[in-house]
């Protein structure tokens, strides 16, 4: 019997979803094999772990100079463009502060075969050593430590693995620990405990086996899982305003082989691609100037958009004013670059710039554009940062009279925390712990701390009386009186601003000199809890002087048995006696007529202790970075400025002489030569004008190496000093050689600080451009708010090839520390900018 079959026959509107589901499941299948193929991580040839929005990063960097707390080094995440995740690695503390131990670095060892990196390290002084394995295995990194040996039982307890998530990526988000639901606090607010040491630490707000990190925002969550160890979440916040949210395992003891395994689980978006940055200046541009924009694009961005200049109406539409396809430049560190030229509009008004769906904030073009820019570093930052001085604002007391307390002689072979020292004696007729008196005078707070650091102060000094020779600047904003230790800000009282700072900073350099009859590396406090102070510096001391014979809480109101005062640190350096005296030697050319007394006094000095070091063998005590430069470096800055100001012939002899000097590090010393070269022979203008042939040449190196055409830096400190200073010194050369170098390279250099840099087109200086910084590293970083003039340190590009500048967190000082240095080359550089636009 033959059977025959009578096919199925579907009504034609099941037959339609039958195919669209048929359809659905392929995709689905075919869409998640092609997400596991995209989110998969890989080492990529900068030895990372790589998928398109996460990076993993395992010691591609090492903690930054002498502190750990700056939060580069370890097991790192950028997540979507941000570094949200860092410092994974085995700490001693649960919520390690700024000098807590770190471990020596011994070796890395990257295995591509294996997608692994393998880092070993130790602590010397526990015979302690591990390693620690990231090793990529789908979508995650698994993360273990390993012993050959056990534990050290005095680490027991103690030792753990840590990784620190920063807040602002964090805060008013969730989590998930294991099952119990949370939300990370804006402010800490932990239990704490405090151990019979004294030790106060902060208890885990969460305690499970995972951890699923802001689950409801793609962009940063991440899960953490750990099968056998139980894992810690603390808020290092709770011990220092710095600290981050810190996951973290104890170490077992008694184990060897593999100890501890973390699985680390950034979340991937799909395709996910960083919006571009059109990198710009803030506060716009002069019709003159060259007007280029640089478009920064994620490497796997292949839009081809046009980018359009917009004008902006007084009736608020939006006129096109060029359309062009950006010019390619390539690639540098992670990102591609683009240019868009539009130094043909040159009309005046309010512009826009736009590439695809990015916009940025508004600017000017117009003549004008840099008349004002300097005026809130002159204005407020400068004032703010007066020592021995009470600065007001209107309605806002910045700080009180701090410091009158200064300062006690410094113990002898000493090593301070911060890069200062006193060697095995005192270089003055002052026993440890004796008050010299004088010091209480003049000086700016340094950076976000309190000291006063000589070398950074001559500094300082001598640039602004350059601006002030150079350019006249005659504004008065400011009152400064020196019988009530009174500055009142936005007050003025008839004498030029400049003037007033200038005397400041001398004041305190002669003082050194009136004490102890030298230059003295500077003056800081002696105390962690006292350096890491935030808020008025009127309050870290009693500005009683101390009397070892007091009680602690004896006082007579000149006197207190109350250890708070700062040390001097005073040990002999010719080096830093040579940069003392160069900038008084330039301030008494300034201070003639304003200040005669002081003016004297300052010239007479200089001569002096010029005369002084060149009678006898240089003292060369040198120690981090309070001692002064190179011997020759820091003796041809006297050479010229002694030269400029006396105009005798032994010091032009001397600097003719020193040409190796000059030739050597001729970047770092053509600004100098330049303005030493009217009172020279013939034959110096010569080589001068020789090597600066030489010179630009290497101009164009840098619009080589990125599409800024800046000096970059790749240091622990970003580098917008030496962008400045590179501004400055071709602003020199170009007045002494206007057919050597041009102009437009004194511009890119305060384009760069504008904004016209990588990751960001902020501009660096709080107040100035439209979008600018609102937050940094100053006294006030605790408050997440800024000082007007301030100028930060920039782009810190981290190893191998992420340029960061956070925004979100004023506490990395390698980004956003205000530097008095920067503040007064900034003055400079705006006032020599505007003059050659006067061209």
């Amino acid at each position: 019997m033959i059977r025959t079959f009578t096919p199925l026959v579907f009504p034609s509107f099941l037959v339609r979803k039958l195919k669209s589901a048929l359809f659905y499941l392929i995709f689905a299948i075919f869409g998640q094999l092609l997400h596991a193929q995209q989110t998969d991580l890989t080492l990529n040839a900068g030895e990372y772990f790589e998928t398109p929005g996460v990076n993993v990063m395992a010691f591609s960097n090492w903690y930054n100079g002498l502190f750990s707390d700056s939060k580069i080094s370890g097991i790192e995440v950028i997540h979507h463009g941000v570094r949200t995740v860092t410092n994974g690695d085995v700490r001693l503390n649960a919520t390690p502060a700024q000098w807590d131990p770190i471990p020596t670095f011994v070796d890395r060892k990257v295995d591509k075969a294996n997608n692994r990196i393998d880092t070993y390290e130790k602590y010397p002084d526990y015979n302690f050593e591990y390693m620690i394995r990231a090793e990529a295995k789908g979508d995650a990194v698994v993360l273990s430590v390993h012993f050959d040996k056990p534990l050290p039982a005095a680490l027991a307890g103690k030792a753990g693995f840590n990784l620190e998530f920063i807040p602002s990526s964090y805060w008013d988000k969730s989590y998930y620990m294991d099952d119990t639901a949370g939300t990370f606090p804006l402010y800490p607010s932990s239990d704490m405990v405090k151990d019979e040491t004294g030790f106060l630490a902060p208890k885990p707000f969460a305690i499970g086996h995972k951890l699923v990190a802001a689950p409801g925002d793609p962009k940063n969550m991440i899960t953490v899982t750990s099968a056998d160890a139980e894992i810690l979440l603390h808020d290092g916040r709770d011990v220092a305003q710095n600290g981050w949210f810190v996951l973290r395992s104890l170490l077992p003891e008694g184990k060897t082989g593999k100890v501890l395994e973390w699985e680390l689980k950034p979340n991937a978006i799909p395709n996910w691609i960083r919006k571009p940055v059109i990198a710009h200046s803030q506060v716009g541009y002069h019709p003159a100037q060259q007007k280029v924009a640089v478009i920064e694009l994620d490497k796997n961005d292949t839009s081809q958009e046009k980018a359009t200049l917009y004008m902006l109406s007084k009736s608020g539409e939006k006129v096109e004013k060029l359309a062009l396809q950006p010019k390619k430049w390539g690639q540098y560190t992670r990102y591609n670059y683009l240019e868009f030229d539009f130094s043909s509009v040159k009309e005046e008004g309010i512009y826009e710039l736009s590439y695809g769906d990015v916009t940025t904030a508004p600017f000017r073009i117009a003549k004008d554009v840099y008349e004002k820019a300097w005026y809130p570093t002159n204005d407020v930052y400068f004032p703010v940062q007066m020592d021995h001085m009470f600065v007001n604002e209107a309605y806002r007391v910045w700080h009180g009279t701090s410091h009158m307390d200064d300062a006690l002689q410094a113990p002898v072979d000493h090593e301070h925390f911060d890069l200062y020292a006193q060697g095995p004696t005192t270089d003055t007729p002052y026993q440890p712990g004796e008050n010299i008196p004088g010091l209480n005078v003049g000086g700016w707070y340094d950076a976000g701390d309190f000291d006063i650091r000589t070398q950074t102060q001559y500094y300082v000094v001598t640039n602004l009386v350059h601006a002030y020779e150079d350019f006249n600047p005659q504004r008065d904003e400011t009152t400064v009186d020196y019988p009530s230790k009174y500055v009142d800000i936005h007050s003025p009282d008839g004498k030029p601003d400049l003037l007033q700072q200038i005397e400041h900073g001398t004041l305190a350099l002669i003082a050194q000199h009136r004490a102890v009859g030298h230059a003295i590396p500077g003056i800081i406090v002696p105390d962690i809890s006292q350096y890491t102070h935030l808020g008025d510096g009127l309050t870290m001391t009693d500005n009683l002087i101390y009397n070892k014979d007091m009680g602690e809480l004896e006082a007579d109101g000149f006197r207190s048995g109350k250890f708070d005062d700062r040390w001097a640190f005073t040990s002999k350096s010719t080096p830093l006696n040579y940069g003392s005296i160069a900038a008084l030697a330039a301030a008494s050319r300034v201070l003639k007529g304003y200040n005669d007394e002081l003016a004297k006094e300052c010239l007479d000095t200089a001569v002096k202790v010029w005369a002084d070091e060149h009678a006898k063998e240089p003292d060369l005590f040198h120690h981090g970075n309070t001692t002064g430069g190179s011997l020759e470096d820091e003796e041809l800055k006297a050479a010229v400025e002694l030269l400029r100001t006396t105009k005798d012939k032994k010091y032009a002899t001397r600097l003719s002489e020193m040409w190796p000097v000059i030739d050597k590090n001729f970047a770092a010393h053509a600004g100098q030569a330049v303005e030493a070269m009217p009172y020279m022979p013939t034959d110096f203008k010569q080589k001068l004008e020789a090597r600066t042939k030489i010179y630009q040449k290497e101009l164009d190196a840098h619009y080589k190496e990125n599409p800024f055409g800046v000096p970059i830096g790749r240091g622990g400190w970003a580098g917008n000093g030496q962008v400045i200073g590179f501004a400055m010194t071709n602003y020199v050369l170009h007045k002494a050689f206007p057919q050597l170098i041009d102009k437009e390279y004194v511009f890119k250099g305060l384009n760069y600080i504008y904004g016209t840099h990588p990751d960001s087109d902020i501009s660096f200086v709080s107040a100035v451009g439209t979008k600018s910084k609102k937050v940094g590293y100053g006294n006030n970083r605790a408050d997440f708010s800024y000082i007007a003039g301030g100028i930060v340190p920039g782009v810190l590009i981290l190893a191998p090839d992420f340029p960061e500048n956070k925004e979100d967190w004023p506490f990395l000082w390698g980004e956003n520390e205000y530097v008095i240095s920067v503040g007064s080359s900034y003055i400079y550089l705006v006032n020599a900018v505007q003059d050659l636009l006067k061209e």
